[in-house]
């Protein structure tokens, strides 16, 4: 009788914590986003001295509040799965480990309670908990884009790098008479990076006509070296968009918004009829 009632409150704290079909579930992710939100917004206060300062307790007090909660909840999904191996080594339990362990490193290391920024990383759930899936095929169809351009952008910036180090060169022979900082090729490189991507730090500049003629000609080549990368990505964004016309070669790609995660597998991407795991064939209650 005992073992039964110990798995009835773990196969129920188990839809709580990784599920958000049910109420309890969706109250649970909500407030855990608000949790995450706040501490994002107490690290942000932290960074402003004059506030820090003066409200130094309320935030130290505050972040350890949260820090103890997130431990807490950390421990818990560990406990309620069957093979705790299968959630530690997935992304968000890398993500939810990361971003527990920053204010119990600031006992060690100085500043470091400022990673749990990295807590940000965790509103990724808020697509689960909306069920807003219907609505990252855009995403998707990005993504296809730039895997599909990545060969064509990988020699575009190559020939940039390429053109950065010549021009670099040049503009060191040209500028290296003058005190313009001009003091060295990879300087001049760096020089001719930032100029050629309309960034200009001014931090170095020309001093002679002739560097100032090259610099210009750069500025100027720089807006296409900008508008070729947004080229090549939207040509292949364009095919995806005809691809789907063809209904009959494509066919349409079903969106699943089952948000019920194996307690023995960690299996997470179940059909919405589904009532057993397609991998270790557990029941998903």
């Amino acid at each position: 009788m005992s073992i039964n009632k110990h798995k009835n409150w773990k196969e129920k704290l188990h839809e709580i914590i990784y599920e958000a079909d049910t109420p309890a579930g969706k109250i649970f992710d909500i407030v855990l986003l608000l949790l995450i939100v706040a501490s994002i917004i107490l690290v942000m206060l932290e960074s402003v001295t004059s506030f820090a300062e003066k409200h130094y307790d309320f935030l130290n007090i505050s972040e350890w509040v949260i820090t103890i909660l997130f431990s807490i909840e950390y421990i818990a999904r560990i406990i309620v799965v069957n093979q705790p191996k299968k959630y530690i080594f997935s992304f968000y339990g890398i993500v939810d480990f990361l971003s527990t362990i920053p204010k119990y490193l600031s006992f060690f290391i100085l500043n470091s309670h400022s990673l749990v920024a990295l807590r940000a990383l965790r509103l990724m759930r808020v697509f689960r908990i909306l069920k807003l899936a219907r609505f990252v095929g855009e995403s998707n169809n990005l993504m296809k884009a730039l895997r599909a351009s990545r060969a064509k952008i990988a020699v575009f910036v190559f020939f940039v790098l390429i053109i950065c180090v010549i021009l670099g060169a040049v503009m060191y022979i040209v500028e290296s008479g003058q005190d313009s900082g001009f003091t060295s090729i990879p300087r001049s490189v760096y020089w001719a990076i930032v100029t050629l991507t309309t960034v200009g730090y001014g931090d170095i500049a020309p001093a002679t006509a002739l560097g100032q003629f090259i610099s210009s000609i750069i500025m100027i080549i720089g807006y296409g070296v900008i508008a070729i990368p947004t080229g090549i990505v939207s040509v292949e964004y364009s095919k995806n968009y005809s691809d789907k016309e063809n209904l009959e070669e494509k066919p349409i790609q079903k969106i699943r918004l089952n948000t019920q995660i194996c307690s023995n597998c960690h299996h997470r991407t179940h059909d919405d009829d589904a009532n057993f795991c397609k991998i270790c064939g557990n029941n998903l209650h």
